[in-house]
């Protein structure tokens, strides 16, 4: 018992930087942007500060009764989500699998693979698909928008030309998930492989049958942290929403705030079901 309470200890002080961060940085906005949520917000008439009245659920109630923007961008949006999410976790695996064997400048690859990461920053992003970058090469060679409208209703095939003008770009999010799967493969012990070979398994009855298994939790948590990642990206027209409605003289902060609020809820939802789902796979594998 004595040891378990040691070990809590340790671990909590692992999280301590993290903890202080947030209650300095984090905690005050947070709970700033939800008062004001329900408070209308205007410049007072000297111009030196902020008066706030009190209006209860209006701006929560204005975002769906007479915002005619934020609703549609909000459903194009998750259109686009259940698309992008799949597409980058399976993305990750592929190349992760690939990464993983041995083979001269593997390390030479997994950097190449990380590295826009570290360099396509929000700004590099939103240049880079003003250019054009961010399109497949044979988009317009082949006039691949045409035939997507002509195979799909245009519901649909909107929300796919719209991932094929930034296909490229939506790859490059991909990093940090194939370190995640490397890291996970990593926890499978080369003798389980060994043992697999000697009883004749293939190699795609190896991956089925002991790679998979080992790593449907770390496919959880790649489809998490996908959906956290594409939530913020610069690219994400409900932030752009808010943003407007922030500096909008009819609307202001309060109503951002709410906007802001109503997004975080509609994110938290499929991410508590993800959670819940592996949560119930873990314990069914205790």
């Amino acid at each position: 018992m004595k040891k378990n309470h040691k070990t809590i200890l340790q671990n909590s002080l692992f999280l301590l930087p993290w903890l202080i961060g947030i209650l300095s940085f984090v905690a005050y906005p947070f709970a700033y942007s939800l008062y004001i949520s329900f408070h209308e917000v205007k410049v007072n008439g000297e111009g030196t500060g902020l008066d706030y009245t009190y209006i209860g659920f209006d701006n929560f109630k204005y975002a769906f009764v007479s915002d005619n923007i934020f609703p549609v961008e909000m459903m194009l949006f998750f259109n686009e989500l259940l698309f992008i999410v799949p597409l980058t976790v399976l993305f990750a695996l592929l190349v992760a699998v690939l990464l993983n064997q041995k083979f001269k400048g593997r390390m030479f690859f997994r950097a190449i693979f990380f590295l826009p990461v570290i360099f396509a920053t929000g700004q590099v992003l939103l240049e880079l698909v003003g250019q054009g970058q961010g399109a497949l090469p044979f988009d317009e060679q082949y006039d691949v928008t045409t035939i997507v409208y002509s195979l799909f209703p245009p519901s649909i095939a909107g929300t796919l030309v719209s991932l094929i003008s930034k296909f490229v770009i939506i790859l490059w999010y991909s990093g940090i998930q194939i370190i995640i799967f490397l890291a996970a493969f990593q926890t499978i012990p080369p003798s389980t492989f060994e043992a697999a070979n000697i009883d004749g398994a293939t190699p795609w009855e190896s991956f089925w049958k002991i790679t998979f298994p080992v790593i449907v939790p770390f496919i959880f948590l790649n489809l998490i942290y996908t959906l956290v990642e594409q939530s913020i990206n610069p690219f994400n027209p409900v932030l752009r929403h808010i943003i407007n409605s922030m500096s909008d003289i009819k609307t202001g902060y309060g109503y951002a705030g709410a906007l802001g609020w109503i997004y975080f809820i509609i994110i938290m939802i499929p991410i508590v079901l993800l959670l819940a789902v592996a949560g119930r796979k873990n314990r069914r594998k205790a």
